[in-house]
């Protein structure tokens, strides 16, 4: 398991710290056999692991069949929803479905395509800071979407993720821009500490799910659709 650069600050800058008050911590225990300077020794230790674990990347077995279209996060799937009317432009007109993942803070924070993705569109939302699993974070926390065209199965359909913050997540991180191309499973941001992220697919019959609410997911591994004939 590595750590992600995208949390480098983070998990490097308290690393830091740690290391500096472990030493002193260390130093105090072993020439005053100070039971309370054991104590903070592991107290410093286990607080440094529990910020680098929100930053952990895992390996993950990305499925090798072209008609399957994999989870973009971690998490509980909260909701699956049929929309005729939407707000993502590039869709306009398209019935889509969106497939609502709440990831907590014990979860992997990294976001990943869930298809071979070419993004034709960025769009960044400011808004509020609810919780996560409030139904009104969906539609106005502060938000990052990416859409545009993914290949499944040698077809072309139209597929977009949104990055929602939470009450705790307050940074979302994606450097990707309009023209690139990312690979199925492709690590491509990620949204610090807990939040939600939202798949959007075409409304078709061939579009077959194979996630329900309350599933859990990883990302880039467990299949979320299947695509089984034409687009």
């Amino acid at each position: 398991m590595k750590l992600t650069a995208y949390g480098l600050r983070e998990w490097l800058g308290s690393g830091v710290i740690a290391a500096l008050l472990l030493s002193i911590t260390l130093t105090v225990a072993i020439k005053e056999s100070s039971p309370i300077a054991w104590t903070l020794s592991g107290l410093i230790v286990l607080v440094w692991c529990c910020i680098a674990a929100f930053f952990r990347v895992p390996f993950r077995r990305i499925p090798a069949d072209p008609t399957l279209i994999v989870s973009p996060a971690d998490g509980l799937v909260k909701d699956i929803e049929y929309l005729n009317e939407h707000d993502i432009d590039l869709f306009a007109g398209r019935s889509l479905i969106r497939i609502g993942i709440f990831l907590s803070v014990l979860d992997v924070h990294v976001n990943r395509a869930p298809a071979q993705f070419k993004i034709a569109a960025k769009k960044y939302r400011p808004g509020h800071y609810f919780d996560a699993r409030d139904p009104r974070a969906g539609k106005e926390n502060e938000a990052m979407t990416i859409a545009g065209d993914a290949v499944v199965n040698g077809e072309t359909i139209p597929m977009a993720v949104r990055q929602i913050s939470g009450a705790i997540a307050r940074r979302i991180v994606c450097p990707v821009e309009p023209g690139d191309a990312l690979d199925k499973g492709q690590i491509y941001g990620m949204i610090k500490f807990g939040s939600r992220t939202e798949l959007y697919l075409p409304a078709s019959k061939n579009i077959e799910l194979r996630v329900k609410v309350g599933d859990r997911v990883a990302s880039g591994s467990s299949v979320m659709a299947a695509l089984t004939g034409k687009a």
